[in-house]
């Protein structure tokens, strides 16, 4: 409410102060002086005319003259750059690792659970590649090579009733060729 009575007031104050404050203007020509006069009849400032320094374009041609002919390129780069994209190529080829991330499916010292569990995901998941892991004494069951994180947890939901504990590790993963 108190916004809209000072917005009001400020309103009517602008309006008046418009209104009380008339000025006069004499202009005399594109290469003239303009001077406002206030209401007592003194002379506050002087403007002078910038016409001189506004920029000037030339006219846009018309539509019935004739349209310039297409320029032909003259340095042609195509094969530079086809010789540069196969050498990204080659060196690309020669990447076997990236970072990305794994499931972690089995870690324990029994043999014997870690391959039943590994033939179990196999019928899952027959695409992923399976890393099991020895280190003294413990044995690793790792699933799979992928880039995201999200492609990683799209695999771990098709096997998580299977294990409900599996979880997933960033790693060197390998680059499928």
């Amino acid at each position: 409410m108190t916004s809209r009575f000072l917005s009001l007031l400020c309103a009517v104050a602008l309006m008046g102060c418009a209104a009380g404050g008339s000025t006069s203007s004499s202009n005399t020509g594109a290469g003239s002086t303009d001077t406002n006069v206030n209401a007592k009849g003194g002379t506050a400032t002087t403007l002078t005319n910038i016409e001189q320094y506004r920029p000037t374009f030339p006219a846009a041609p018309s539509a019935s003259a004739p349209a310039a002919a297409p320029v032909a390129p003259t340095r042609h780069i195509r094969n530079e750059v086809t010789v540069l994209m196969d050498s990204v190529a080659q060196v690309q080829k020669n990447i076997r690792y990236a970072s990305g991330y794994r499931i972690l499916a089995y870690t324990g010292i029994e043999r014997k659970a870690a391959m039943d569990l590994r033939n179990a995901i196999i019928q899952r998941l027959p695409e992923e590649k399976d890393y099991l892991t020895y280190k003294q004494p413990t044995y690793q069951l790792k699933i799979g090579d992928f880039f995201t994180r999200v492609e990683a947890q799209a695999a771990l939901s098709k096997i998580q009733d299977l294990l409900p504990r599996a979880m997933l590790v960033q790693e060197t993963i390998n680059i499928p060729k």
